[in-house]
């Protein structure tokens, strides 16, 4: 039974109504996917460079306005040698704003954490507007929400609520048997461990469909 349908992994369709990624082309979709794709690669190193870029930018705003205390003709207010030992002091002048900046990003970053604690009600924002935490189900998920469903039938064999509660359990997973998602932890399960059997709560015709979806990680 097929209750609905996935674009990147999220359920759509008669399950949970209309949306409006329903009306996209293919080609639509999976050009946004690949867009989002470069987008994640690059946000993962975007911390790193972040400081580095703040950290360089800073000092060099800074320098100017600075630098003629490290020369020779400083002659008044806070001077300092123009070499320290064989090493000119504009190089340690430069380490230091630098690594002021990052020192003044970490005191923000601690007062962010410890003192305001605004991380609390960022991850609060995080989890509601991810699928997968608050209507959606991974394929692990799903495979320990439909074990308990079907431990439920079998315990409770004459409480019919129960048993029709169980029952919505197992459509519930059995619908996000559909997409890339489960697809990527059936081709995995079996490369590692041989063929994955037809589950309990879905159809062969599902296991095929998702052997047969291709994943391009590469593009």
């Amino acid at each position: 039974m097929y209750y609905g349908h996935f674009v990147g992994g999220v359920l759509e369709g008669s399950a949970f109504g209309t949306s409006d990624t329903m009306s996209e082309t293919p080609n639509n979709f999976f050009l946004r996917k690949w867009v989002m794709r470069q987008y994640w690669r690059m946000q993962q190193s975007q911390a790193v460079v972040s400081l580095i870029l703040w950290g360089t930018t800073i000092t060099l705003l800074v320098w100017p306005l600075i630098d003629w205390r490290f020369t020779s003709s400083c002659d008044s207010g806070v001077c300092f040698p123009v070499e320290v030992g064989p090493i000119s002091s504009t190089y340690i002048a430069l380490i230091m704003i630098f690594f002021s900046v990052m020192l003044a990003v970490l005191t923000i970053g601690f007062l962010y954490d410890r003192v305001f604690s605004l991380w609390t009600e960022w991850r609060s924002v995080d989890m509601e507007r991810n699928p997968y935490v608050t209507y959606a189900l991974s394929p692990i998920w799903a495979l320990s929400f439909a074990l308990q469903a079907e431990i439920l039938k079998r315990t409770s064999p004459d409480d019919e609520d129960m048993v029709k509660q169980a029952d919505w359990y197992l459509k519930w997973c059995e619908t996000y048997t559909e997409g890339e998602m489960f697809a990527r932890a059936v081709q995995q399960w079996d490369k590692d461990l041989g063929e994955t059997p037809t589950f309990w709560f879905t159809t062969d015709e599902a296991m095929q469909r998702a052997r047969e979806i291709k994943i391009e990680d590469e593009d």
